[in-house]
């Protein structure tokens, strides 16, 4: 299924440092051969300082070979450069941890530095020693200590740039390290500092005007909190939450169509949430109805199995087809990076979809007709049946005759003028995918994007 694997089309949009768990899983997916990866690992690793890593790959790569004397030299060069930076963080780390320094520090970061400039000779330029030295504990991996440094020089820096800066690198150092009700808490304070951004602050070196500037952030954005809401707790709602805003459904959109799967994945996987009611907001209760309505707008650009199965599901009522789909669909989840460990959640779901669609336009259904279609035997698909009944409203209308092996389903009838809205509906969706379909030109071959200013640094 490596046409289906996004891990190509994701990594352009993430910091080196993130890239490296998305290529260490596709060695284990086995999806290209391991030599090509492995390639894509040194690349990558050499543009840092792990040096050790970088030694490593180099060895598994060509093991006949001589190690580059390269290496040697960036090692030497690592260690002292790590001693001056360290020496220079020190000194400000002196002072600032001082119990009355701490005691005397204000929410004003202006007062803050003149203060620190008048009792203890620290100007803004010793200030950025510690951003110096956060940045430079990222590239040879050592994230925790990162994120400690990074977070003391944005609490005193009044340097806009920087202070950016150092938000995407707490962001990822958090990710790297897995804390992620921190990452979480990070995540949401920079998408405030992008969204919140003016034009005079979002002109970078090449000029570029500021909406499409704001857009690449938010882009990058997009594709690093997959990180988050795919391993925190809540985090399949939060993505509902905030892919389906408008700001950032316009973004998906534009400039990353393939984010589609995981705000399809994650509406699927929080079907239990948008069928609780009250617990859940209007976006997520009706995330399967908004997200089909976009995979139908996007199909001449993107789709893959799990947009197809929602499709065919849902607005070509095929079940066959859908069920199709969602044996490729089981397929790719399980292969994806972000979505992997959800997979057999997401087969569950999934299945409950289809059951509850069929149940809606049938009358009468037929329990090993059903559970062919959900590849469940007689006996499994029987519970299945009574389970899907029991969580759902079906059960003042479904009635399960075990003898005849069916279910007999009575419906009140619909107002007329209800019937007609629900039908004009369905016409209304699939004119606009249409109207879409003819009007836009063939994608353009996609454009790189410039990469926030990261610690690794700005571009």
């Amino acid at each position: 299924m490596a046409e289906y694997d996004l891990s190509k089309t994701i990594i352009p949009y993430l910091d080196r440092h993130l890239a490296f768990p998305l290529l260490a899983h596709l060695v284990e997916t086995s999806l290209f051969p391991v030599e090509q990866v492995q390639a894509a690992q040194y690349e990558l690793a050499k543009g840092t300082n792990m040096l050790d890593y970088a030694v490593s790959l180099f060895e598994q790569l060509h093991p006949d070979e001589e190690i580059p004397e390269e290496f040697s030299g960036k090692r030497e060069k690592a260690v002292s450069t790590n001693e001056r930076l360290q020496l220079e963080a020190q000194a400000v780390l002196d002072v600032i941890e001082n119990p009355d320094v701490a005691q005397a520090l204000r929410q004003d970061k202006n007062q803050n530095l003149q203060y620190l400039k008048d009792n203890y000779n620290l100007t803004l330029e010793q200030i950025t020693a510690l951003y110096n030295f956060g940045q430079f504990q990222y590239t040879y991996g050592n994230y925790s200590g990162a994120a400690d440094y990074l977070y003391h020089f944005r609490v005193l820096s009044t340097d806009n740039d920087l202070n950016t800066s150092a938000h995407w690198g707490k962001l990822a150092s958090d990710i790297l390290t897995g804390k992620w009700e921190t990452a979480l808490e990070e995540l949401n304070t920079l998408r405030d500092v992008v969204d919140s951004r003016s034009p005079s602050t979002l002109l970078t070196a090449s000029a570029e005007p500021a909406a499409l500037t704001q857009l690449h952030s938010r882009t990058w954005l997009v594709h690093w909190s997959l990180f988050v809401y795919f391993n925190h707790p809540q985090g399949r709602t939060l993505l509902l939450e905030t892919f389906l805003s408008p700001t950032y459904l316009n973004t998906i959109q534009t400039s990353s169509p393939w984010i589609l799967r995981y705000i399809a994945t994650a509406a699927i996987l929080s079907r239990k949430s948008a069928a609780g009611g009250s617990a859940a907001s209007s976006r997520v209760r009706h995330s399967i109805r908004e997200i089909v309505k976009v995979i139908q707008t996007e199909e001449y650009q993107y789709q893959d199995p799990v947009t197809s199965f929602l499709k065919e599901l849902y607005v070509e009522f095929d079940f066959e087809a859908a069920q199709r789909e969602l044996t490729l669909a089981d397929r790719v989840v399980g292969d994806d990076f972000f979505l992997g460990e959800f997979r057999e959640e997401f087969l569950d779901n999934a299945r409950y979809l289809i059951s509850e669609a069929y149940c809606r336009i049938h009358q009468r259904i037929d329990i090993g007709d059903l559970s062919e279609r959900l590849n469940l035997s007689r006996d499994e698909g029987e519970k299945w049946i009574v389970n899907l009944i029991r969580e759902t409203r079906m059960g003042a209308e479904a009635k399960i005759d075990l003898e005849k092996n069916v279910i007999e389903i009575h419906r009140s009838p619909l107002p007329i003028y209800q019937s007609v809205i629900e039908k004009t509906r369905g016409l209304a969706f699939r004119t606009q995918a249409l109207g879409t379909g003819m009007l836009h030109s063939p994608q353009q071959p996609q454009q790189s994007q410039p990469q926030p200013a990261v610690v690794e640094g700005a571009p």
